[in-house]
């Protein structure tokens, strides 16, 4: 039931002028902000003010619009289904799209670090697309109608689905040279390696150099960022190496810290489109560990 009303939300929003969709997608977002829990908020706000070093006014704008975005990002996965290779160019460009291909071209798959920022569910669609052999590791959605949905448009789109659980199969997916898109940017709690981020440490994820550094895969930093006309643009960074030196922690620190820095930078340079509400910091290093990770 739930599914087939989305469907058919889907099928209309499809058919809105952008400008519509652009619109509704406002309305929605601004309802959202009211309805975060005002602890939440807080965080949030306090987050952008001691990584900006800006007002409080100024932080709660960025926490506020960082938020009401999603109404926006809502109505755009919505009309996912009427995105094709005719008419990709129309919502999202390639910028770097040269990089990938190169990192491609080693035979031995690449790992594509990216973030919640912007629609990255549009970044993944825009490079399947566009032909990139993109397989995305994903978590599986609290709402089951919409995990059906949003999975059913990946797999058209031409993405190979694997949850988060599903280690081996990513190292075999290397192995037949796809690509492997992954989320760099959320507390990885006791299972992570501390590293700065916006001058605090933090808890990064260590997926992407343990698994470049056990098949001697690329890693490709890539990002999108919503343009002012409601189209979109995926910005794809140079490849970096993996190291494999007889020091495992200290090569996948190292690269772990080198790619929650490019992530940091493209967060700075859009702050309003990453995902403030998240408790990036919430895990704290051991007591009498350096908060370095090393």
């Amino acid at each position: 039931m739930v599914y087939s009303l989305v469907k058919m939300f889907s099928w209309s929003v499809c058919r809105m002028p952008l400008g519509l969709r652009r619109s509704l997608g406002n309305i929605v977002g601004e309802l959202c902000w009211p309805l975060v829990p005002g602890r939440r908020k807080k965080m949030a706000i306090d987050n952008v003010r001691r990584g900006f070093g800006i007002s409080q006014a100024e932080a709660t704008k960025i926490a506020k619009l960082s938020t009401t975005r999603f109404g926006r990002m809502f109505m755009e996965v919505l009309a996912f289904p009427c995105i094709n290779k005719g008419n990709v160019d129309k919502h999202v460009q390639l910028e770097g799209a040269e990089y990938l291909t190169e990192a491609l071209s080693y035979g031995r798959g690449v790992i594509l670090a990216t973030a919640h920022s912007g629609n990255w569910e549009l970044l993944g669609a825009g490079l399947a697309i566009n032909g990139f052999p993109l397989a995305a590791v994903v978590q599986k959605q609290t709402n089951a109608a919409m995990d059906k949905f949003i999975n059913e448009y990946r797999t058209l789109a031409g993405m190979h689905i694997t949850y988060k659980s599903g280690v081996r199969e990513m190292v075999r997916l290397l192995g037949e040279g796809k690509i492997i898109g992954l989320l760099m940017d959320q507390d990885a709690h006791s299972d992570g390696v501390f590293v700065e981020y916006f001058g605090r440490p933090a808890s990064a994820p260590q997926g992407a150099a343990v698994l470049a550094r056990m098949k001697d895969s690329p890693i490709v930093p890539a990002f999108i960022t919503e343009n002012s006309d409601g189209t979109h643009t995926a910005i794809i960074h140079p490849h970096i190496m993996p190291l494999k030196t007889k020091n495992k922690t200290d090569d996948v620190y190292t690269i772990t810290a080198k790619l929650t820095n490019i992530i940091e930078q493209h967060v700075r340079q859009h702050p309003h489109e990453w995902f403030w509400l998240h408790n990036r910091w919430k895990t704290k290093p051991p007591e009498g560990k350096p908060e370095s990770g090393k």
